[in-house]
């Protein structure tokens, strides 16, 4: 067949072959292709795009397609638009320029049938606010940003707006000044309790006290509460039921704790409770989409200012231990919170008992403009007992003596038998020994052997279990190594111990379980001894925290951190000594620490009263320290505001919020509540009839102005004399002085003793008067005018008397030149005896008469007005200010004498009326205004710094190094200039982990001279701009004592070997090593800004590298 039609077929040539060439990419390979269709052989194609792009071929089908895909991507309502969009193809350069469209400003909405639901109609609705998004708006109604950011937001987000800002409303109206913290009264009994909340969103197994009802009631009501009370009185109810209501209104709660063991202690008891619940914290993240978030207090506020989506569901924060607000250093973070919250969020703080609770809560709802209710209650529902125990002689061991009972009476008989017994032991002793040793100190077997009586007492008592608070970490480890003979637990006891602590220790690496560490604790804990403070390994504070609650540990030995933690009651309380030592020297306890730890005694349930026992090694304590300390005012809330370069970037980031608005909302900025004052003086001053400013009162306004200068210029000039050594030694017995207060008016005193406290200095005088105004606090004649400078001195003009008072340096208005001879003693004692009723009216002594007839003498004889000593040529004061002072005096008060308007017989009302008011009114103006922050000066210094580092320019606009700083939470200066001058670069990442342990460690390689030289150039320039912080010190807080043990870690050493290159202890290195690890992700994220991708990875790698093994074995609280 082929054959016969061959004949007109010419014979196939290369071109009629199915076969094409493919260029493999640009390696210079080719494959044969087989292509279907023959007729139009193709060149050889290529793997590289090249040429036209492919067209399409069927129009109809791809509309279909990409509609069916994407609704939106064919509007309904516009078909020629749509078809343009397909058809027309040619090249338009120009749309790559083009940005993204702004978002649909309208939207389609449906009409139905009321009653059958079928469509009728769709009509157009407008939206509004389409605009805003996270970079431009703090308003709720902005789009959410990106999944990804919505836990943390990104550090380029704006903030939400912080609840309540004064600035939009101006009209002054009256509420300003209303109470807005409300006392809730404990005592009175909640009756109708069930009938207004019948169904609860939580029950509790046991009746809630008065005082839970009423926080209830206001949760209910969505009000504010700060909850004060002991601890374990039960404030964690107050937080569950807050938990419980959002999960029942499907918003979320965040639960904040100053440490980061109580957020997972908190977060295992909630676990159990409620199931919903997240933790975070520096390391860990679990489950973060929960409805209930706990976390420490530094992520609420990053979250805060990186505008995280969290906020908009968020219905309540909790704040519990608010009374860290205190803490030097970390209490501002706090302080930033409160006011950085937005409206809508509720506040809950639980707090133990502090003093000025209602003026704190009246704080918060000042910036927040809601009411706080405040809930406090001194109750314990287990009361304690309070001894003293001696020691450990025959006769006293078996004998605590009682000295503060249940009910708050503080018993002197107990203390005198303490101090009764101590002395007898003391003295048998001090025959023997010849003298007698009184030091604070005691030898470690003498502490032993008082240890081991205590505790054989105690148990035989039943008094376990004991948590022996003691002041200094070795001491804790040497008490419980001394322990060695004491055996506290029974062996079923021992052998839940034993495999309690296998099963939790089974979960580290074989070489760490060796550690000398938890061998030794290992032997403790089966005796039923145990240690925790700072320097345990964190898995081993877990372990003996939950056999403690469990009971099996049956003497603790704690340093004060453990009384900060969770709710862990023990039977008995003992304080090894009551002195500690708090960075800078020996103190006693603040009555707030004694309060804290004595309150751990008393299990609610178990024990009818609770145990507390101060042991008296070397003596008894003084009667008043033991009385201050058990019965004084806990410590009040004082605020710690203060700026730190963070706040201030984050700040500046976001045009509409600024600096002084946070410190001037800050709670040491809270004296500013003037508002109603204010209205009040206005109206005065428009009420005053208009000034007669005509013929002899023409010059009255030059004259007031002149007399406020001379006033203050002299106010200055005293001060600077009493602050001067020279002035101080004139202030001498028999001095004649001027005196000026309340009371007295230009007064002539003389002084007869002056108190040897050099702070509050104050002087015992003799002082003329009126008679009939000898009281302090006397009618006075000080009602005239002290705008009139009046410089005639005091004469009285009836029969003159005398009156013996302390004056303050305040009250001293001027040093006179001259001196009396007194006898201080003599007038001192005959003036206090004819205080009392009976010698009321005896004549004065004779030592008193001659002074006061003296003084009357001088007054008589220069009533004009005294000489007073020259501060310049008699006090030697030779300083700018104080000789312009002086200078600036006397041309002022030479200058008084040519005013007209004093002659004016209206002047006095006419003058002094008005300008008391106005004078006041304008203090009260300047209070009010930003001038009188008194942060404002440092706010300014610090912004040069920023401005002269180049994080912000001019205008406070923040730059590139600004943004990276935003990232950094604590050192962002210093990590910010290693960034930019690569110090980081050149180094292996375990070497640039060491290099930067010095930002985290606190007890005292190559790259330290660079860090150390950076931070010096800081700390300088922070002087030049007037920061009180020497370079020295800015320098000197960061400490390379554990760069070689991070280097080693890094490199792969085990934790036996490196804990054998410090003295450090292993809890404290393994602390250390965590928060390396948050700078090294800190740091990853700011190279990630500056687009540094090699030192981004190599942070990574460093952050790997000690993430491994016991330092971040996972809490045994979140399993």
């Amino acid at each position: 067949c082929f054959s016969l039609r061959g004949a007109d077929v010419p014979p196939a040539g290369p071109a009629d072959l199915p076969l094409s060439l493919l260029e493999m990419g640009c390696s210079g390979r080719f494959e044969l292709i087989t292509h279907p269709s023959p007729e139009q052989p193709l060149p050889p194609q290529s793997t590289l795009p090249h040429g036209l792009p492919p067209t399409s071929l069927s129009l109809e089908r791809e509309v279909e397609k990409q509609f069916l895909q994407d609704a939106a991507w064919l509007p309904i309502h516009d078909t020629d638009f749509a078809f343009q969009k397909v058809t027309q193809r040619e090249v338009n350069v120009d749309s790559l320029i083009n940005c993204t469209p702004s978002a649909l400003h309208s939207g389609v909405s449906v009409v139905r049938d009321p009653t059958t639901g079928m469509l009728l109609d769709f009509t157009e609705v407008l939206l509004e606010n389409t605009g805003l998004s996270a970079k431009n708006s703090l308003s709720l109604q902005r789009q959410p940003g990106p999944p990804s950011e919505s836990l943390r937001g990104s550090n380029t987000n704006y903030p939400f707006r912080p609840g309540k800002d004064e600035k939009s409303k101006p009209k002054e109206n009256p509420v300003e000044n209303k109470n807005w913290a409300i006392p809730v009264n404990i005592n009175a009994p909640c009756d109708d309790f069930y009938k207004r909340i019948p169904n609860p969103a939580f029950k509790w197994p046991f009746e809630l006290d008065i005082f839970q009802k009423q926080a209830v009631l206001r949760l209910e009501a969505h009000d504010s509460v700060f909850v004060a009370a002991h601890t374990s009185a039960g404030k964690t109810v107050v937080a569950e039921y807050a938990i419980a209501l959002s999960q029942k209104h499907m918003t979320r709660t965040i639960y904040t704790s100053p440490i980061k063991a109580l957020s997972n202690q908190k977060f295992r008891d909630f676990k159990t409770t409620f199931g919903d619940v997240g933790l975070l914290t520096g390391d860990v993240q679990l489950s973060p989409e929960s409805s209930c978030l706990i976390m420490t207090t530094e992520i609420l506020r990053s979250m805060l200012y990186n505008g995280s989506e969290v906020i908009r569901d968020l219905e309540w924060v909790i704040f519990d231990e608010v009374h860290y607000i205190n803490d030097a250093e970390r209490g501002v973070v706090w302080e930033e919170v409160l006011i950085m919250l937005p409206d809508h969020v509720s506040i809950i703080l639980l707090s133990a008992t502090v003093p000025n609770a209602v003026e704190f809560s009246n704080w918060i709802g000042r910036i927040k403009k809601k009411n706080i209710y405040v809930i406090s209650t001194m109750k314990r529902p287990v009361p304690l007992e309070h001894y003293l125990y001696t020691g450990n002689s025959t006769k006293t061991q078996k004998e605590m003596f009682l000295l503060l009972d249940p009910t708050g009476n503080f018993l002197t008989k107990g203390y005198y038998a303490a101090v009764d017994a101590k002395k007898e032991r003391t003295s048998k002793h001090a025959q023997s020994f010849g003298t007698k040793s009184t030091s604070h100190n005691t030898t470690a077997s003498q502490d032993r052997s008082v240890w081991l009586t205590l505790l054989h007492f105690l148990s035989k008592r039943q008094q376990t279990p004991v948590v022996a608070f003691t002041f200094s970490r070795t001491r804790c480890d040497d008490n419980a190594r001394s322990l060695d003979s004491m055996d506290m637990t029974t062996s079923i006891e021992k052998a839940e111990i034993h495999s309690f602590f296998q099963k939790s220790v089974s979960r580290l690496r074989g070489g760490d379980r060796q550690l000398p560490q938890i061998l030794v604790m290992r032997d403790l804990l089966k005796r039923g001894i145990a240690v925790h403070h700072s320097g345990i390994l964190p898995i081993l504070k877990e372990v003996i925290e939950m056999l403690f609650s469990r009971g099996l540990v049956k003497v603790l030995f704690a340093t004060e951190t453990f009384a900060m933690g969770v709710n862990m009651p023990a039977r008995t309380v003992v304080f090894d000594s009551i002195r500690k030592h708090d960075g800078t020297g020996f103190r006693n306890l603040l009555p707030g620490e004694y309060i804290q730890m004595a309150g751990r005694a008393g299990r609610r349930g178990l024990d009818p009263t609770g145990t507390v026992i101060i042991l008296c090694k070397a003596g008894v304590h003084e009667m008043a320290d033991l009385h201050v300390m058990m019965l004084g005012k806990p410590t009040t809330l004082q605020s710690q505001f203060r700026l730190t370069y963070t706040m201030i970037l984050n700040l500046l980031r976001v045009e509409a919020l600024r600096v002084t608005d946070m410190m001037r909302r800050s709670f040491s900025e809270n004296h500013r509540d003037t508002q109603k004052r204010i209205s009040q003086l206005k109206q005065m001053v428009s009420s005053l009839p208009p000034l007669d400013t005509e013929g002899q009162l023409s010059d009255m306004l030059p004259y007031y102005h002149t007399v406020t200068e001379l006033r203050t210029t002299t106010e200055a000039l005293q001060r600077a004399i009493l602050e001067s050594v020279n002035g101080l030694k004139a202030l001498s017995v028999g001095r004649v002085v001027l005196v000026n207060n309340k009371q007295h008016l230009n007064a002539l005193g003389v002084i007869l003793q002056v108190s040897s406290d050099a702070v509050n200095r104050t002087f015992t005088a003799l002082v003329l008067c009126e008679k009939g105004n000898e009281e302090e606090g006397g009618k006075g004649n000080n009602t005239a005018f002290p705008h009139l400078f009046n410089i005639a001195l005091f004469i009285p003009e009836g029969p003159c008397s005398h009156t013996v008072q302390k004056l303050t340096l305040q009250d001293v208005s001027a040093i006179t030149v001259k001196t009396l001879k007194v006898i201080p003693d003599r007038i001192i004692d005959n003036y206090n005896k004819r205080q009392q009723p009976r010698f009321r009216l005896d004549p004065p002594g004779q030592a008193i008469s001659t002074a006061t007839q003296e003084l009357l003498r001088l007054a008589e004889a220069n009533p004009s007005s005294m000489a007073t000593l020259d501060p310049v040529n008699d006090l030697q004061l030779k300083s700018v200010e104080v000789v312009e002072d002086t200078m600036r005096r006397r041309v002022l008060q030479d200058s008084l004498r040519e005013f007209n308007c004093i002659h004016s017989p209206t002047f006095a009302e006419q003058v002094c009326e008005r300008m008391k008011v106005q004078e006041e009114l304008d203090r009260l103006l300047f209070l009010v205004s930003d001038q009188s922050l008194s942060l404002l000066p440092e706010y300014h210094q610090r912004i040069k710094v920023l401005q002269s580092l180049q994080y912000v320019d001019s205008s406070g606009a923040v730059q590139l190094k600004g943004r990276v700083a935003c990232q950094i939470s604590s050192h962002e200066l210093l990590l910010t200039e290693l960034l930019f001058e690569n110090v980081l670069s050149p180094l292996a990442p375990e070497e640039s982990a060491a290099l930067l342990s010095c930002l985290v460690f606190t007890q005292k390689t190559q790259g330290i001279d660079r860090v150390l030289s950076v931070a010096k150039r800081i700390g300088e320039l922070q002087r030049e701009c007037g920061i009180p912080q020497t370079a020295e010190e800015f320098v000197g807080q960061f400490k390379f004592g554990l760069t070689e043990v991070v280097y080693c870690w890094a490199r792969g050493m085990p934790f036996a070997e490196i804990a054998q290159l410090t003295d450090v202890q292993e809890g404290t290195v393994v602390r250390c090593i965590q928060r390396l690890d948050e700078v090294l992700k800190e740091v990853r994220q700011a190279a990630r800004i500056v687009g540094d991708s090699v030192l981004g990875s190599k942070m990574e790698k460093a952050s790997l590298a000690i993430r491994r093994d016991i330092v971040f074995t996972a809490s045994l609280y979140t399993h």
